[in-house]
């Protein structure tokens, strides 16, 4: 049995060998040091370009996820800029705006220097039995082409629901990521009422 300084000896070299071993950080805290050394050097526009370079790496590291999809009164303006429905209830000939974000696409490099991403979404419509009343494959198909990844990722779906009887219905949508081939689903539960 080693005696107490060489036990100590031992757990100091443990200690010191622990302490030199590197760490592997991980896309967001190299992109957090980086900005932080860049903004010490007034250089803020370096700064910002390395988190948002962290973000997006760390984004595609992520499983293929919808963080947001809720439905909305018009067509959005931009990332987060919607107006929500009050109740997820429509009158029979109003069509149902869905925003979606999408989390965890991957991006391939594209003509022009340039980067890109492509999902599509299959659309399944639900009676509150469960029968399907409505499938689509590729209902909706989305390629956004930039020159870098991007974080902010949305769109919207648009569906004509014109014919449906008043009732209660689920809403099924699938984000198939085309480079990754993953995919991931969401619902949305709905009511239709006739016009008063």
């Amino acid at each position: 049995m080693p005696s107490a300084p060489a036990r100590g000896l031992a757990v100091t070299l443990i200690g010191a060998f622990l302490s030199a071993a590197p760490v592997a950080a991980g896309p967001l805290l190299d992109a957090a040091i980086e900005a932080e050394k860049l903004a010490a050097q007034n250089d803020a526009k370096g700064a910002f370009e390395a988190m948002r370079s962290g973000l997006a790496a760390f984004s595609q590291s992520l499983p293929l996820t919808v963080p947001r999809a809720v439905f909305i009164t018009e067509v959005p303006k931009a990332y987060r800029a919607y107006t929500a429905k009050a109740e997820p209830v429509f009158v029979t000939g109003e069509k149902l705006i869905t925003y979606v974000e999408v989390a965890g696409l991957k991006w391939q490099p594209a003509p022009n220097n340039q980067r890109q991403s492509h999902f599509t979404v299959d659309l399944e419509l639900t009676d509150d039995e469960g029968k399907t009343l409505a499938l689509q494959k590729e209902f909706g198909n989305f390629t956004f082409t930039g020159h870098s990844d991007a974080i902010e990722v949305y769109t919207h779906l648009t569906l004509d629901v014109d014919g449906a009887k008043p009732g209660a219905y689920v809403l099924r949508y699938t984000v198939n990521d085309v480079i990754a081939e993953r995919s991931t689903p969401f619902e949305l539960a709905f009511t239709l009422k006739d016009k008063s």
